[in-house]
């Protein structure tokens, strides 16, 4: 395989580099800004005890704390963004604790609002926005406000929850320093004796590279690091944890699952019907591990197989031709949506594009409004980048024609929302691919992308999930968990998922809980599975032709936080509430198995 060389954040040309300037035009132009946000906040405090003067009085506190909102969106971008492209720069790690400090000391000066609001009274607040017209944008969040009324508490305890957001935030900061800026892996070892740089940003490649030794050598380096820090990155996240069973206790919630869900008005009946179609199609991945195993000619398959390639002519894109393949893919959407699409990332940098040293591993997309919409990755020129890019194209989509149509108050989409939009964009693309060509050898690279991105989101996140839910579940209990805890109930969670067809070190798979940072948003991973779920729904429609179809979906990208999440997908054509789309997104993969399955056997084993 090609030698891995991983640039210094200095290398790396500036056109395939976030636009920074776009939001704040120097690091001193941000610190003013951050300077400002005590002054800011200063005046949103002004109004305690005065929101039940007037409605007018009510709609300038409500503006005023729009305006601070939108200010730290911006600070906190900035410096999220600058330390996530080069963890190593010790200005932007120092600059990203002072914005999340000011996070904290925002949150805690406009705690008293909901407490305030909740004492003015629904039908006094009702009456002002018949005569007060600006008050009605703010009706949603005030119906939910009411329907959150339980769980409100005092100021006194609101202004303290607010203020815990710094430390608890610190928690995963631990976590993202040690793995990204601090954790060293040995080099990987090419069949030719050749050395590998493994880091977050390289190892996806080497793992999908057809050198099995580079990818069994790149897999254990990367695990075993892991595991040499298994005690301190348990304890992290167990803290992490612990923080999320205060807050639901301090809010008065049954149940952690019940706290993180009840924020988007989501039933727990949705995360138990995922997990119970997950383990009911569980023979569906066992089927797919005996035909990859046959498909690379070995005897065992072990999980660094999971993403060697069946194919040795997997086409190779620069960045730019990417971008014209996912707009070609998106052209059902209309030319609007397609040329926003294209100038954010051919022209005004939303994408900080290749991997550098230092720079944080996996993908996001980051904004708020007053910012573009920007994505970090690690482009490596693979149709898997392809597909990553597609995916954070589709948050950052969501996120533009949120902040487009809704005000600030209704800007942060929930998270159940935001993974149905990525996965969107990935199966409307995949659909392309797939009509693109009739060449054997492009189809099953296609279908290997599909089935990578399936067996992230339709086999590792409910994995996570059933994880997440038992470690919560036994501290709730007061049971406690330990590193080795923790690694056996991965391993036995794993050895479900892969029945008799893989055969796996229980350590190294047991680890997997340490490489995913998504744990450290609570109940963050079902999500993805019940977005892929929602979004082949979606796109089925679309590519179905169904009549308002595209309307119905840019119309839910437009919604933003003004609705319910599950009220927004149901105007959208799809309900969740029910296992019908987690179950027909199980056909749709089934159906993909029996699509590579027959191209493998038309094709004979690749050389």
């Amino acid at each position: 395989m090609p030698e891995m060389k991983v640039s210094p954040r200095s290398e790396i040309p500036e056109k395939y580099t976030w636009n920074a300037p776009s939001v704040f035009s120097t690091v001193e132009a941000w610190e003013a800004a951050l300077q400002q946000l005590p002054e800011l906040s200063a005046h949103v405090a002004k109004f305690q005890n005065h929101l039940g003067d007037s409605p007018s009085a009510l709609l300038d506190a409500l503006q005023a704390f729009e305006n601070l909102y939108r200010q730290l969106g911006m600070v906190s971008v900035y410096a999220t963004m600058a330390q996530a492209v080069d963890t190593t720069n010790q200005e932007a790690n120092r600059n990203l604790n002072r914005a999340q400090s000011a996070s904290a000391q925002v949150l805690a000066a406009v705690a008293y609002i909901d407490p305030e609001l909740l004492s003015v009274g629904q039908d006094k607040l009702w009456k002002w926005m018949e005569v007060e017209p600006g008050l009605r944008n703010y009706a949603h969040h005030l119906k939910n406000l009411f329907r959150r009324q339980a769980h409100v508490r005092t100021p006194e305890v609101e202004n303290l929850l607010g203020m815990l957001r710094d430390p608890v935030d610190s928690i995963y900061n631990i976590s993202s320093m040690l793995t990204n800026a601090d954790l060293r892996f040995t080099p990987a070892q090419a069949a030719d004796g050749r050395e590998l740089q493994v880091t977050n940003g390289t190892i996806d490649t080497i793992l999908s590279s057809p050198d099995r030794e580079a990818r069994r050598s790149a897999y254990e380096s990367y695990t075993d690091s892991y595991l040499a820090y298994k005690n301190t990155l348990a304890s992290n996240l167990i803290s992490s944890v612990k923080a999320n069973v205060f807050m639901m206790r301090a809010r008065r919630h049954p149940s952690t699952l019940e706290a993180s869900l009840f924020e988007s008005n989501i039933p727990v009946v949705v995360f138990h019907n995922l997990i119970d179609t997950y383990r009911k199609n569980l023979p569906t991945w066992h089927r797919y591990w005996a035909i990859r195993r046959k498909a690379l000619g070995v005897d065992e398959l072990h999980p660094y197989d999971i993403w060697a390639p069946l194919t040795q002519k997997r086409p190779q894109l620069t960045y730019e031709e990417t971008v014209e393949w996912i707009c070609a893919g998106l052209a059902p959407m209309g030319q609007e949506y397609v040329e926003v699409m294209r100038r954010g990332c051919l022209e005004d940098r939303w994408v900080d594009v290749f991997p550098n040293v230092g720079k944080m591993d996996g993908a996001f997309s980051s904004g708020r409004p007053g910012t573009f919409p920007f994505i970090s990755m690690s482009f490596d020129g693979t149709i898997f980048s392809l597909s990553t890019l597609a995916h954070e194209l589709g948050h950052s989509m969501h996120s533009y024609l949120t902040w487009e149509h809704q005000p600030v108050i209704y800007s942060d989409y929930s998270l159940f929302l935001a993974e149905v939009a990525s996965n969107f964009h990935q199966a409307m693309v995949r659909a392309y691919l797939l009509d693109h060509s009739d060449d054997p050898d492009f189809q099953i690279s296609v279908i290997e992308e599909a089935m990578n991105n399936f067996h992230r989101y339709f086999f590792i996140m409910p994995t996570l999930a059933r994880f997440e839910l038992e470690v919560h579940q036994r501290e709730e209990r007061g049971e406690g968990i330990s590193a080795d805890d923790m690694i056996g109930l991965m391993a036995a969670l794993f050895a479900e998922g892969y029945g008799e067809e893989m055969k796996f070190d229980r350590q190294r798979v047991g680890i997997t809980w340490a490489t995913f940072s998504h744990l450290y948003a609570d109940y963050y991973v079902y999500q993805y599975a019940t977005g892929i779920s929602g979004a082949n729904s979606l796109s089925r429609r679309i590519l179905n032709q169904t009549p308002g179809a595209v309307d119905d979906y840019l119309g839910f990208l437009k919604a933003g936080g003004s609705q319910y999440p599950l009220e927004v997908l149901r105007k959208a054509g799809v309900d969740l509430t029910t296992p019908k789309p987690v179950e027909e997104t199980y056909a749709i993969l089934a159906g993909l198995i029996d699509r590579l399955e027959a191209l493998i056997e038309n094709r004979g084993r690749p050389e």
